[in-house]
């Protein structure tokens, strides 16, 4: 099965519905894959055998009287922790909530449940999904699979690591500062960050109820391949009646972008953060590839990321907001990166608060300025492949968090692809960065850089 385990999402939901493979027997497969690699990574903290198992079967006996559920009919999946699943224990990483068992689905996990899709279970994430590296005081690290001495990335680690290692096809990672980004480029997968307002946050750790950071996250999918990204993006966007930041846009269709239509920006450092030479040599490579498809591409920066105000709003506050989350979760005992958020900053005054939201907007405008010039941006997602455990919180790593902050202070939409190997064997990714609203151009270009690069590779895990 090891070729059903390593295919598409797509191509396993066909395979299903095409009656070459029963959906009981793909479940099987992904449950023993979970066991087998499981152990090393961490990566899938809670699992739903069970009840996959059982849904598993009710597809088949859907399937042989000629009836589907809906477009994702027997495909399985994982579900970020941060995200409540009805029936499962959902922590979001925090003490509080380690006995914690929602009553209903979050919305996105509503959206693929109603369209066939089967919870495997539940990946793992830092506490309230705020780290870049995924660890947290319930379940502990979980390793990168293609060095298990280095993180995953964070905070969709978990999601990150299970699915490069063919443990699922798919899943629902989310994004305040990198969290979808950063992980898929440090596990070789692909990610999407959608608009700002695309997809609802109801039923996740970090909802829609945070006022002044509200816009900084986002929910998006996780896979192995581009393709699936498109596939499953649609099912989870649009207005749930709850959530009152999303927009009911318009989608547009990634195959019908006319890549010799577009305009692309590429850049490898903000200002005195310097990507060395084997990232830049992705960079330039994945540029070629957009080239090569008749693309305008040109080395360009925006002036006004060097003055990005980062995630200078997250703690702007003093950690209130933070503190709300952990009272709300009812946690007492909590992990020392979300105690750096609480401890040891200070709220700033009324004025000087009124005056960073000034500043973001006028950076906004900045970007956005720039933006009339292209269709899309690529740069790095990190300077750096996957770090060892514990490197990412030096002061010398989180400056390079700029590279994707920048694009949660936007809102704007960006997909993750693998585009090349660093000298030790570990992915590189790049991101590539759309206007708002054209995730369809964002995931256009992505599969231009798969198809020429070469995408996902295997772990020898």
């Amino acid at each position: 099965m090891n070729e059903i385990l390593y295919a598409s999402a797509k191509s396993i939901k066909e395979a299903i519905q095409n009656k070459k493979v029963s959906a009981l027997e793909v479940v099987e497969a992904h449950l023993r894959r979970i066991e087998e690699v499981n152990p090393k990574l961490n990566a899938v903290v809670h699992l739903a055998s069970d009840r996959a198992l059982s849904e598993a079967r009710k597809a088949d006996s859907t399937m042989a009287k000629g009836e589907l559920t809906g477009i994702l009919h027997g495909l399985p999946m994982t579900v970020k922790d941060s995200h409540d699943t009805q029936g499962l224990v959902s922590t979001g990483g925090t003490k509080g909530r380690e006995t914690f068992v929602p009553e209903s689905d979050a919305t996105v996990v509503s959206r693929m449940r109603s369209e066939g899709a089967i919870v495997l279970g539940k990946t793992n994430t830092p506490e309230l999904t705020l780290a870049f590296e995924t660890d947290n005081l319930i379940y502990g690290r979980t390793n990168n699979p293609y060095d298990l001495d280095r993180t995953p990335g964070g905070s969709s680690g978990g999601a990150g690591a299970i699915i490069a290692s063919g443990g699922s096809p798919v899943d629902l990672g989310t994004d305040t500062g990198g969290s979808i980004r950063v992980p898929s480029g440090f596990c070789g997968i692909s990610g999407l960050k959608p608009t700002s307002g695309r997809v609802p946050r109801t039923g996740h750790i970090i909802s829609h109820s945070l006022g002044a950071i509200d816009s900084l996250t986002t929910v998006g999918p996780m896979a192995r391949f581009v393709e699936d990204l498109a596939m499953v993006y649609p099912i989870i966007s649009g207005p749930d009646w709850i959530d009152p930041a999303i927009v009911p846009m318009a989608l547009g269709n990634p195959a019908d972008v006319d890549i010799k239509q577009l305009r692309v920006a590429y850049f490898t450092d903000i200002g005195n953060i310097a990507s060395p030479d084997q990232i830049v040599a992705v960079i330039k490579s994945a540029a070629t590839a957009l080239k090569d498809r008749g693309a305008y591409v040109q080395a360009d920066i925006p002036s006004a990321i060097t003055k990005s105000p980062g995630t200078s709003l997250l703690t702007a506050d003093g950690g209130a907001g933070v503190r709300r989350l952990l009272e709300k979760a009812g946690t007492s005992e909590t992990h020392s990166w979300v105690r750096r958020f609480v401890q040891g900053t200070e709220s700033l005054p009324v004025e000087e608060y009124t005056e960073l939201l000034e500043q973001i907007d006028r950076f906004r405008s900045e970007m956005l300025g720039f933006m009339q010039k292209y269709d899309a941006i690529l740069c790095p997602v990190r300077p750096f492949p996957a770090l060892p455990h514990g490197e990412s919180m030096k002061a010398e790593y989180r400056e390079s968090n700029s590279f994707t902050s920048t694009f949660n202070l936007t809102g704007w939409p960006g997909t993750v692809v693998r585009a090349g190997t660093s000298s030790e064997g570990l992915p590189i990714g790049v991101q590539l960065i759309a206007r708002p609203w054209r995730e369809d151009v964002a995931l256009a270009l992505a599969s231009v850089v798969e198809e020429s690069l070469g995408g996902w590779k295997p772990p020898n895990i």
